[in-house]
């Protein structure tokens, strides 16, 4: 890319620049986001900050393409996105759903907080509780490119007696602002796919998996 000059990336959605065309950047000081044989390659987020230390861009000096950052990144909406869950831990300690959310669609696009999360057929109930015990951070945007994932988890607290069973939940994503979007219906799976409660929360989205022991 010649100085000057920039493209646009229709499928990822964002701005191709040449890196003299973008002043007052710096290195970021996460080493794990600068990686590359003959250069930065831009596959591991953002790896510039500006002068206020935001992550604002992606240098690539091997591959400025699809796998460059993320900016212009709209909320996922729903639709694009592939939700699993999978029972994990059935009546043991830490028992819980594994959520994962994949964005199947052919452009980034960004979730944030915790997922709506209602258990069983009570479509018209309230949705679970945040978890109190969870990490903070959750206002943040995790941005997913085509074909990236983000997790939670659905902790199930079972006392034994007067507990609710299902096999089945909604979900529905939160924007910034709080408010739900469409919910659409899970099917969990795993060696035992139904699940009993009698409380239950809910963690934040994460790019790693919680309780992966």
């Amino acid at each position: 890319m010649a100085r000057g000059t920039y493209a646009i990336s229709h499928d990822a959605g964002f701005f191709i620049l040449h890196p003299d065309d973008v002043p007052g950047t710096a290195p970021h000081p996460d080493h794990g986001r600068r990686n590359g044989c003959c250069g930065l390659d831009g596959q591991d987020g953002p790896n510039l900050v500006c002068a206020a230390s935001s992550a604002t861009a992606s240098e690539g000096a091997d591959e400025v393409a699809s796998k460059g950052t993320a900016a212009g990144a709209q909320q996922c909406r729903g639709d694009e996105m592939l939700v699993t869950a999978v029972h994990r831990f059935a009546g043991q300690q830490g028992d819980h759903l594994l959520v994962t959310a994949s964005n199947e669609g052919t452009r980034p696009c960004w979730v944030t907080s915790y997922p709506a999360v209602k258990l069983g057929e009570d479509v018209d109930g309230a949705a679970l509780p945040h978890s109190k015990k969870d990490n903070p951070g959750g206002d943040k945007h995790i941005t997913l490119r085509p074909g990236g994932k983000a997790y939670s988890a659905v902790n199930l607290f079972d006392y034994g007696s007067k507990n609710h069973t299902a096999h089945s939940f909604a979900i529905a994503l939160r924007g910034a602002d709080g408010h739900n979007g469409p919910f659409y219906s899970v099917d969990t799976k795993g060696q035992k796919p139904q699940f009993s409660w009698n409380e239950a929360d809910v963690l934040n989205w994460s790019t790693k998996k919680p309780y992966d022991f």
